[in-house]
């Protein structure tokens, strides 16, 4: 019997996904590539991410969602396709050229696709702004894809907002295949590392949630409050 690995490094599978299901269509292709042209990083989630969080959101079906760090909308887009009709969709983005960018992309996508959602960015630091919408919890899903030294702080923010069944979603959680050496980081990397490997040590720790990690390229960690 062949040993099952967890982290499946076989060479090809990715591009045999992603020719398989094809996961950047007509609008994603257009946000990611009108992004560049305004001069945003190239730090979007990966295309076989943006299906991740798609799939993931429609099994979900949430009316409530929370985006931490939404850059040019594309990550965004992948989520509101998978709200309820008549959902919302919170994103906080604290770069305000990003914030405007992503606004102009989302606000096109959403009408061209019909889709019954309703979408606010909020500009500045997410820790400071997240307070502002708290009335309107709790959520069902939060996506995780911001500053990485307050991915804790984050997490911390979810398990309190989120309600029983919902979900919290963070990317780059593998810290580009370091998070097991966090103890042998120091000075930014350490800071980097650290608090990617502290947001997974939470979650897997936290008595309300049932977590796991998806083997991407760069770690999909995803929890279920379960009380």
């Amino acid at each position: 019997m062949s040993q099952k690995n967890f982290a499946q490094c076989t060479p090809g599978i990715g591009e045999y996904v992603e020719t398989l299901f094809q996961p950047v269509d007509a609008a994603l292709a257009k946000i990611r590539d009108q992004s560049l042209k305004e001069g945003l990083p190239a730090i979007q989630v990966g295309p076989m991410d943006g299906r991740h969080l798609e799939v993931l959101t429609r099994l979900i079906r949430p009316t409530r969602a929370v985006e931490i760090g939404t850059l040019g909308g594309y990550s965004g887009l992948c989520l509101a396709r998978g709200l309820q009709p008549g959902g919302s969709l919170h994103s906080f983005e604290k770069n305000e050229k990003h914030a405007k960018v992503a606004e102009e992309h989302l606000r096109s996508a959403l009408e061209a696709e019909k889709l019954d959602v309703k979408f606010q960015i909020h500009v500045g630091p997410a820790l400071e702004n997240l307070a502002k919408i708290e009335a309107e919890g709790p959520f069902d899903l939060v996506f995780i894809d911001a500053d990485k030294p307050s991915y804790p702080a984050y997490f911390q923010w979810a398990a309190k907002h989120l309600r029983i069944g919902g979900v919290v979603i963070g990317d780059n959680t593998f810290a580009w295949g370091e998070v097991h050496r966090a103890a042998e980081k120091s000075g930014n990397d350490k800071l980097m590392v650290g608090s990617l490997d502290e947001f997974n040590r939470q979650l897997a720790a936290h008595p309300s949630f049932r977590g796991t990690i998806l083997p991407t390229a760069e770690g999909l960690t995803v929890g279920v409050k379960i009380r």
